[in-house]
């Protein structure tokens, strides 16, 4: 979600994390955290780089051992229904798992705490069959009664994820290992929204405690399970010995670190204090991958950044205006200067790692004789002053801005930059007070409707991705796919709402940006899926 995901902040300014606010996805709220995007800073030094490339380890690997990643920033708290910051959300979901998991490709789903699941031939249900013998961290059998519960808390809980579950009726249990989700409507992502964070299973009842007592310690099925938290220090979970999948996890534990700087966060990886980098800032990789027994891999992501136009504002609400502003937007120059070339430029609100995503919706390019012919047709034919409103200390954000103020300024228009706090940002852009702004997103699933709903539906609470966007004919399009369960009918959809979306540039798109990570070769099987999630009981040393 735009951070919808509050979560990492750019590697190369901390920026501060925070709780999704009601009716933000999570991935909005990412740009109150700590991502992995370097600037035009200097790459961080390390201590006695080499030369050459490292590469993976062939060794065995081993049971046993304590592994750290190192972040930039803490952890928010361990609530799976409110909290959104992806510096929790890849904490918490070792321990909560849900029924289904998305596939490592991030195209869909396969079955998890459920062993098998069906949809009804009016796919208005899904029957779910749950795997036996699986336990609770505490030794207390899984059964149907916990999963209604979990999924019905998350359902109810305001202020957090409930939007995912919007269109579920209820949820019944025919029998200890029989779970039936009844939804409201046709609704083609519900596979996807089980998968989703927010409903990962936990004890019926919180297990005999209160709400805050149960999330202080919380208890669920995962390969791991909790140990201790020195807030500002260090999360570690301990290996979860009666884990469900034989054989899993290797690990004994895992622990986050903060470490803020991004010179001392290689250090630790180079010195074996650490043995992975949660986000080593771009302008850095080339010397990682420099270094002996150390790896960098840029795992393929669902994040995709916006230049937000406000169109509650003259002269936003004219489409030549925006138009003209997103043919202005030199995205290879920012691809270049911000991601040293290790991204590519976006087509579309859509990203290539998200289903129903269509390559061949061009979007608006880089073409400065087109953005002048949109703006002599617009309202302000011959330019207009306007303010950007940028996070103060977040280099990635400064650079955009002075990208493209750079390029507005040949076309006539004068953009002001206008920095603030990183929260006030979020929050100004949020209650649609600013002009333009830059924003981004993650997916949480791998489903579409996601983004879509949030960024095109007013009524989806978003205010379509704060910019105030309304089609009537695109928000009909975008009911109909969540409703159309043939994929080749729902191609058909999305495709549509794809070229509509670009043709109207509600969002200027920027680029696609990949998860960096840098580990030692020692790590084993250490992967990012395309949301940002891993699972830690797949690796080893």
């Amino acid at each position: 979600m735009p951070d919808r995901n509050a979560d990492a902040s750019a590697p190369e300014a901390e920026i501060p994390e925070g709780l999704r606010v009601p009716a933000i996805s999570r991935r909005r709220m990412l740009q109150l955290s700590a991502f992995g995007i370097g600037a035009f800073t200097a790459a961080p030094l390390l201590a006695a780089c080499g030369s050459g490339s490292s590469k993976a380890s062939t060794s065995t690997a081993k049971k046993g051992g304590d592994l750290t990643i190192v972040r930039a920033g803490d952890s928010v708290d361990m609530d799976k229904t409110v909290v959104f910051s992806n510096a929790s959300l890849w904490v918490y979901q070792q321990m909560y798992e849900t029924l289904v998991a998305m596939t490592d490709d991030g195209q869909g789903v396969k079955p998890w705490l459920a062993e098998s699941y069906q949809m009804s031939p009016d796919n208005l249900s899904c029957t779910l069959k749950l795997r036996p013998g699986v336990k609770f961290h505490n030794g207390q059998p899984m059964t149907s009664a916990d999963v209604k519960f979990s999924i019905d808390e998350s359902s109810k809980t305001k202020g957090g994820w409930e939007f995912i579950n919007s269109a579920i009726k209820e949820v019944t249990t025919p029998d200890d290992l029989t779970v039936v989700v009844t939804t409201k409507y046709p609704w083609a992502p519900l596979l996807a929204d089980l998968s989703c964070p927010n409903n990962g299973i936990i004890p019926k009842n919180y297990a005999g405690k209160t709400s805050k007592e149960f999330y202080t310690a919380p208890i669920a099925t995962g390969a791991f399970m909790w140990d201790v938290w020195q807030k500002g220090n260090f999360i570690r979970l301990k290996k979860n010995p009666t884990y469900w999948q034989s054989g899993k996890p290797a690990l004994d534990t895992v622990t986050w670190k903060v470490v803020p700087d991004d010179n001392a966060r290689a250090i630790q990886l180079q010195g074996g204090q650490a043995h992975v980098n949660e986000a080593p800032p771009f302008s850095s990789l080339a010397q990682v991958k420099a270094t002996p027994k150390l790896a960098v891999d840029l795992f393929p992501s669902t994040r995709t950044d916006f230049i937000l136009m406000n169109q509650t504002k003259t002269p936003y609400a004219d489409v030549h205006v925006r138009r003209a502003i997103s043919y202005a937007i030199d995205r290879e120059a920012m691809v270049k200067n911000i991601l040293f070339g290790n991204g590519a430029p976006a087509n579309s609100f859509m990203m290539p790692t998200t289903p129903y995503y269509d390559k061949n919706t061009q979007g608006l390019q880089y073409d400065m004789d087109k953005a002048r012919t949109e703006l002599k047709q617009s309202s302000v034919p011959t330019g207009f002053t306007t303010t950007f409103l940028a996070m103060s200390g977040d280099s990635v954000d400064a650079a955009i801005a002075q990208i493209l103020q750079a390029s507005l300024k040949d076309l006539g228009i004068t953009m002001k930059i206008q920095n603030v706090d990183a929260s006030a940002q979020h929050d100004l852009t949020n209650k649609l007070q600013y002009e333009i702004a830059h924003s981004y997103w993650t997916m949480d699933l791998a489903d579409p409707d996601e983004l879509v709903q949030f960024s095109l539906d007013p009524k989806s609470g978003g205010h379509s991705f704060d910019t105030g966007y309304n089609n009537p004919a695109l928000i009909d399009l975008v009911h109909q796919a969540q409703r159309e369960f043939d994929k080749t009918k729902r191609q058909a959809l999305y495709t549509k709402i794809q070229q509509q979306a670009a043709d109207d540039a509600f969002l200027g798109f920027l680029f696609y940006t990949p998860f960096p990570y840098s580990q030692a070769t020692s790590v084993k099987n250490f992967k990012v899926l395309p949301t940002g999630y891993y699972h830690m009981e797949d690796v080893s040393f």
